[in-house]
This record gives structure tokens, sequence and C-alpha cells, in this order.
């Protein structure tokens, strides 16, 4: 009885070291992968002198790294100089619970003045869904913003609860960026990805904001044009009272799409019903289209979709087929009755820049950087052919995570460009990068990063 009880007392003491030990590494590996722990960016906040292309900075500015070499066929700049950061901006910084908004539009350099004329009279809607890479919406943000506009920012249900508080933080900075009232449990070419846009859509319908138009991008988007360029070009013809859903009849290679029902397997993947399963003719003998999940869209037609039956019909019909977002939008943009329909465009509207893995060879000569669903994430080798496609609005993808030099030399790109277009006097903060001379950003590197 005695060797009975001191076996059961070895094994309950063995029992609680495991468990504690089991949770001290749980513990460890959580606090280590939270973002709350980054330390906060120290961010510049250098002069008005210091913002000239031509100077040096001054042994009291804080530059964080400079741009890589690769930055230069795009760029351009002095022999012997180098394109330094002016921000820090991390995860960490934006995941802080006391984020300083007034840091955040200053230190992070957000433009908060309208540019031009033009755009304040011409105000734009955005739907952003994201998911992911909290810096990468950041940046994304940072480029498209404009206070003249109006952001609905869908965060999908099943994202880190951190993560969707740190974006309503973000978004809490600005008075015309919001979250969408209702999120969704985002699926890959489900239903779910659909009803997003339509949520935001409700939530822009009641917006004070007189936008005329909505564009809609995910969060690895990033824009070629500036937004004077964007404004411009959906006032050009044919797009000045059209919609822009760039897509063509239904070939019979998609068909498979809406004949066979499917379900979605909740934030994982889309499955067929069943050989069984078969499923009706669209409502109101619609002709159904093939096209892209990206648009521009007018507001009568926004309104059109939210409350025509036609629309909510089909919308009804579309939740057991296969990417509803890839025919929804341009099959009603297919009916006569439709505000700002446009029904001879086909694949007129360069909404996106993309290097698909299967036109490889034809239409670009490779990804630089990783394909991930036969679509290329973007390194630093693939921006000259982005930045020469000048007609495209957007270009995805980026990713901080795998290439975050693309999207650093991208954004800065971006904002020169930006910048030069400007009507109105530039303010000292609105610049990202500075060009210095290379030895002395070499000097300054060696400061922030210590020996080794």
């Amino acid at each position: 009885m005695l060797q009975l009880k001191g076996a059961k007392c070895r094994f309950l003491f063995c029992l609680v070291i495991c468990i504690f030990i089991c949770s001290a590494i749980y513990l460890k590996a959580k606090v280590s992968n939270s973002p709350a722990i980054y330390l906060k960016a120290k961010v510049s906040n250098s002069s008005a002198s210091q913002h000239s292309p031509n100077a040096r900075h001054s042994p009291d500015t804080q530059l964080c790294r400079p741009l890589p070499p690769g930055c230069r066929p795009i760029l351009g700049g002095r022999e012997g100089s180098t394109w330094e950061r002016r921000d820090c901006l991390t995860e960490g910084y934006l995941a802080a619970p006391d984020l300083n908004c007034s840091a955040v539009t200053g230190d992070l350099h957000f433009i908060t003045s309208p540019l031009s004329r033009e755009e304040e009279e011409y105000p734009l809607a955005f739907i952003v869904t994201i998911h992911k890479e909290l810096e990468m919406f950041a940046r994304l943000l940072r480029a498209v913003y404009a206070p003249q506009n109006v952001y609905c920012v869908h965060v999908d249900a099943k994202a880190e609860p951190w993560y969707r508080a740190a974006v309503e933080r973000l978004a809490g900075c600005f008075p015309n960026v919001f979250l969408a009232s209702a999120s969704e449990r985002v699926t890959y070419a489900g239903f779910s990805r659909l009803q997003a846009d339509i949520n935001c859509m409700r939530d822009l319908a009641r917006s004070p904001v007189a936008w005329r138009k909505v564009v809609n991008l995910c969060g690895q988007d990033f824009p070629i044009m500036s937004n004077l360029e964007l404004v411009r070009y959906l006032r050009s013809e044919p797009w000045r009272d059209h919609n822009m859903t760039p897509g063509i009849k239904q070939p019979p290679t998609m068909r498979y799409r809406t004949q066979m029902q499917y379900k979605e397997v909740a934030g994982s993947h889309v499955a067929r019903r069943g050989r069984g399963y078969k499923k009706g003719p669209p409502p109101h003998k619609l002709e159904i289209y093939f096209g892209t999940a990206y648009y521009s869209l007018t507001r009568g037609f926004v309104k059109y979709v939210l409350n025509s039956r036609v629309a909510r019909d089909l919308l009804e019909w579309s939740k057991d087929t296969y990417s509803p977002d890839e025919h929804y939008w341009v099959t009603l943009n297919h009916i006569p009755d439709a505000p700002g329909n446009y029904r001879n465009g086909g694949w007129e509207g360069s909404v996106r820049a993309i290097k698909w893995g299967d036109q490889e060879g034809q239409a670009h000569s490779g990804c630089k950087g990783q394909y991930v669903r036969n679509i290329c994430v973007y390194g630093i080798g693939d921006l000259p052919w982005i930045v020469n496609r000048n007609s495209n609005m957007f270009a995805n993808k980026f990713s901080t995570l795998s290439f975050p030099e693309a999207t650093d030399c991208m954004e800065e790109w971006h904002r020169q460009k930006v910048l030069r277009l400007a009507e109105v006097p530039e303010k000292p903060g609105w610049r990202l990068a500075v060009e210095t001379d290379e030895v002395a950003a070499r000097a300054n590197a060696n400061d922030t990063t210590g020996p080794s």
C-alpha cells in the first residue's frame, strides 16, 4: 500500500512539473509572437530644410534604413547617394495600445490636405478588405489616403483580436476611415468575399461624404496612379458616367462555377457539393458574365445593387457558386436598366497590373518575387515592369513580410509622383524618404545598429 501511495505521489509530482513546463513554453511563445512587445520606433521630426533632396541630414535626424540599391532604376538620384526612409513603420508601432493619432498622421507622413481642387471636387470611396499584414495595410492606406475621400475597411472576422483592435485604433485617427459594421469570415473564392464588399457598400451609402465612385481594394494592393490621376482616369471617356467591371460573356471553361453547387468550408476553402447538386438557371433570365473581382462603380449603381430586386435575387442565387465576385458585378453591369451600365466594354478598364503565372513569356518575362495561387507576389526586380504600366490603377500583390524592399521602393516612387503632381505647396512632413550622401548614410547606419 505504501509503495502504491509513493508511486501515486511521484506521478502527481511529475504531472505538475510537466504542466508547469508546458505552460511556461506556451506563455513564452505567445509573448514573443505578440506585436505589442515590439519597440515603438523613433520617427523623424526633421525641419523643412532637411526635406530637400539635396540636403544632408543633420546628426539629430533619425533616419531608419537606406532603401536598397535595387530602387535606383525607378527612383533615380545623384551619383554616390542613397535614399533613406524617414519613418520606422512597424507592426509593433501600429499595434501599440497607446497609439497617438497626432504621431500617426505627422510622424508617418500622411497627406491630410487636398492636393488639388479637381480632387477635392470629385471625392472617391474605397473598400479595403484585409486580414493580415498590418504594416502592409498601413502603407496602402497612407498611399491612397486623401481627406476628401472616404474609406470602409472590412477586417476579416477570423483575424486575431489584436489585429482588429489595431486597425480600429488606426482608423480612429481619421474622420473619413471606418471599419465595416458587419464582418464576414472570408473564404478564398467563397460568397463571403462578395458579401464583405456588400457590407461596406451599405455603410458607404449612409456616409455623409458625397463620393462619386467606389473602388475596391485588398490588403496586398498598391496604387500605381496618384489620386489625381485616378480621378482624371475615372472621369475620362468612356468611364465618366459608367461602371468599370472588366469581363466577357461566361466562356465554356468557366461554366462549372455557376452550373454546380458549392459550399464554403468556413475560413478554409470552397468545395463542390457533389455531382447531383446542380444549380438552376439564373434569376430573371440573366446572362452570366465572367470578369475580375475588382471594379469602379458609380454611386447610382451601388444604390441599384442594394435596392434592386434583380440584384438581390442574383446575390441570393450566387451564394452557392464558385468565386461569385467574378461574375456578380460584371453581370449586373450588363443589365440595360442598371445605372452606369457599360455593356460593350469587354476587358476594357485598367484596374490591376498582375503577373499571372500562366502568362509568363507572353504578358511578362517572369516573377522576380514568388508565385502564390498563380499570382506574382512582387520582388524588387518586378518594379520596372509595374511603373511602366501607368495605365493601370493598382498593382497586385505586395507583401511587407515576404518582400519588404519591393514595398519600400514602390511606396517611395509613388509618393514622389504624388508630390510632383500636387497643385498646392508641399508641406515639410509629406516626404517619406530623403536622398543622402552614401558615406553619411553608412555612418548613420552604423550609429543605429551599433557594433556587430
